[in-house]
Order: C-alpha cells, then structure tokens, then sequence
C-alpha cells in the first residue's frame, strides 16, 4: 500500500526504508529538502492517492501537534494521520478529535528498536478504532520484527502511547540495574575483566536480553567506558511513567529511583550529599572534604 510518512530522522528514515523494502510506496516529508521526496506537506497530501495514510514521526510536543493540525486542514474524510512519536498519551485524544472533526482516523502508536529497527524490525503498541488499525495491518506487518511477537493492539486512542511510556519507564529501571552491577564488579577487588562478565550472562541466565547484548557491545568498544561522560538525560517518558505511577496509586520504586539517577548524573557536585556531609559533621564530628 502506500504511505505518507513525514520525519525521515534516523527512525522516519529507516522505517520509511523498511517499507519500501517490503514493497509499500512511501512518500517522505522532512524540513531536510535533501532527503524529502516532496516540498512540503501540503505536497505529500497531493501524491497520495486517497484513502490517504500518512504516518507523523517528529519530536513529541508542539511539532507533533502543529503537524497534525496542519494535516487535519489538508486531508480528507475516510483518511488516517499515525503519531509514532514519543507523544504524551493525553494529547492523543485532542489530535484525534480535531481530525474526527473533518472525518479523519486517528492512530497513536509507540515505537520501539531505535537504530537497529531497519533490520530488526520495530516493536509496535498502536491506540485506535478497531477498522482504522486493520486497514493499515500491511503497513504494521511490514515493520515488525519476523515472527508473533512485536505488535499489538493495546486498545482505543492513547492505548498505543500509553503502552510505550511504561515501556520505556520499565527500560530505565533495567539500564540502572546492569548499569549497578557494572560499577560493583568495577570496584570489586575479586574481579579482573568486567566486559567478559557481561558477555557471558548473554546466554543461559535468567538476566538476559537485548539490552544486555547492547551493554556487552558498549565495553567491546570501550572496555572501562573511558571514552564516555556519566551525564544521562531523560526523555521525558520516565517522568509521565512516575505521574501515572502516583495518580493511580501504584507503587514503582525501581523506575522511580532510576529517573532520579538520571537528575543525579547532571550534578557535578550534589548539593543534596554537601548537606548530608554537612549533618554527619555536625552530629559526629565526622571530616568533610573542602572543594
């Protein structure tokens, strides 16, 4: 089939290359005119044959919204605009509503597989009407990954992005885990090579995984990870996980403690431990180090 898709970053790009691999006709959009096969959005509309589907893959936020919202004035009824950003799940229902104004379908769906998607495949967690998600299966077969697992309908607008925060909040508190046992095997005095370690959990342990492939990739690059600042920011995903997490009640102390790693990693000197060093030598007498 064919497909609009607009943000041919490094995830727009290669899904867009995964398609076309598969046989689906993709026109792309991007403020790049050096990788867009049109000028302008209005354009994309006008080389699609209708029903139109045009997939939005640009930052979360205002440049999610501001497309959509031009899209909503350029397509036409019986057509269908997918968010596969990283958008907050609360705005997926005011996209769809403007869109529903003018009879246009709305699907949200949560990306996974980064830079390794274009081989791999993409894990999907799509939001949607059950008729909109069916008619754009080929496009959701053709990216995900070969077999059963790697897509879902998570259920109706905001289920899809929805699904892909508490994705992502799990994904912090599984790289601060691995992160953790790093620095303990670095500073333990029993161990002698860290990156063999790790490479040898890949297979047969209970901990395995692709995120663990990727660490053992990381130290064959640069074993003491030397080469590396530990400053860490967030995407914003963690924190609405953490929202979600205290407006239902539900307690995430591991995800939770991993977003405030993250604030930690920025701190060169944190002002919080100056104060517990300051409390220790006020009770205790105990030395503090001068800067």
């Amino acid at each position: 089939m064919q497909l609009g898709m607009i943000g041919l970053g490094k995830m727009g790009g290669n899904m867009k290359l995964r398609l076309e691999k598969a046989g689906h006709r993709v026109v792309g959009y991007d403020r790049n005119p050096d990788v867009a096969d049109v000028g302008s959005l209005a354009d994309l509309v006008a080389a699609l044959e209708g029903p139109r589907a045009v997939w939005v893959m640009v930052p979360a936020g205002e440049p999610t919204r501001s497309t959509v919202a031009e899209l909503a004035g350029l397509l036409s009824e019986g057509d269908i605009v997918v968010d596969g950003g990283n958008s907050r799940f609360t705005d997926d229902a005011v996209n769809a509503q403007a869109l529903a104004q003018n009879g246009i379908g709305y699907i949200d769906a949560g990306v996974s597989g980064g830079v390794w998607g274009l081989t791999e495949g993409y894990a999907l967690m799509v939001g949607g009407a059950e008729a909109d998600v069916e008619r754009l299966m080929p496009v959701f077969d053709a990216l995900k990954p070969e077999g059963e697992h790697g897509f879902v309908h998570a259920g109706g607008v905001g289920a899809g992005h929805y699904a892909k925060m508490v994705h992502n909040g799990i994904e912090y508190a599984m790289m601060q885990a691995y992160a953790e046992g790093y620095e303990l095997l670095e500073a333990s005095e029993y161990v002698d090579n860290v990156p063999e370690i790790f490479k040898s959990w890949r297979s047969g342990t209970v901990i395995r995984s692709w995120l663990l492939d990727l660490m053992d990739r990381a130290l064959d690059d640069d074993p003491d990870l030397s080469s590396i600042k530990g400053y860490v920011e967030d995407s914003g995903e963690g924190r609405w996980t953490v929202d979600e997490g205290i407006r239902l009640r539900v307690p995430l102390p591991a995800i939770t403690e991993s977003l405030f790693a993250r604030f930690t990693s920025r701190q060169e000197d944190s002002p919080a431990m100056k104060a517990v060093a300051a409390l220790r030598n006020q009770f205790g007498g105990h030395a503090v180090k001068s800067e």
